[in-house]
């Protein structure tokens, strides 16, 4: 398993809001709520920070791949920060980095992969993505 993930390894942090209903049945946040913190996070940028408009913009990110490695519990009502960096950047896709972290820890108690591919919202096919959220994604690239 890769080392833990740690917050100087991100760019842009977002506050999670956790809710009774995201702990499961054994008293834990559920694994694929950690989906759902990933999609947050990412779409918080790319609507803040990268101007995409979610109901009129001609080029939307779909998820392609997505993937997640647990390292420790959460539970309601832990309040959490979702880290966020680009490990790559192409023309028409980006992968993310993202990770979930209890306020106040600096390693991550999940953290994975995200990756959106931008496409045309009418057709579905996939196109370059506008200047200006390119420019926005720039801005977490890790080097």
């Amino acid at each position: 398993m890769a080392d833990p993930e740690t917050l100087e390894r991100y760019r842009y942090f977002l506050p999670i809001t956790t809710r009774w209903m995201d702990n499961d049945a054994y008293g834990h946040i559920n694994n694929v709520t950690y989906y759902s913190y990933f999609d947050t996070v990412a779409n918080h940028y790319l609507i803040h920070e990268g101007g995409l408009d979610i109901h009129t913009s001609p080029v939307i990110g779909l998820v392609v791949e997505s993937r997640c490695t647990y390292r420790a519990p959460l539970a309601y009502p832990d309040p959490l920060r979702a880290g966020l960096r680009v490990d790559k950047l192409g023309n028409r896709s980006v992968t993310y980095g993202i990770a979930i972290f209890k306020e106040g820890e600096s390693q991550a108690a999940a953290h994975g992969t995200f990756v959106h591919v931008f496409v045309d919202r009418q057709s579905r096919k996939a196109t370059a993505m506008p200047e200006r959220l390119r420019t926005a994604l720039e801005r977490l690239v890790m080097g």
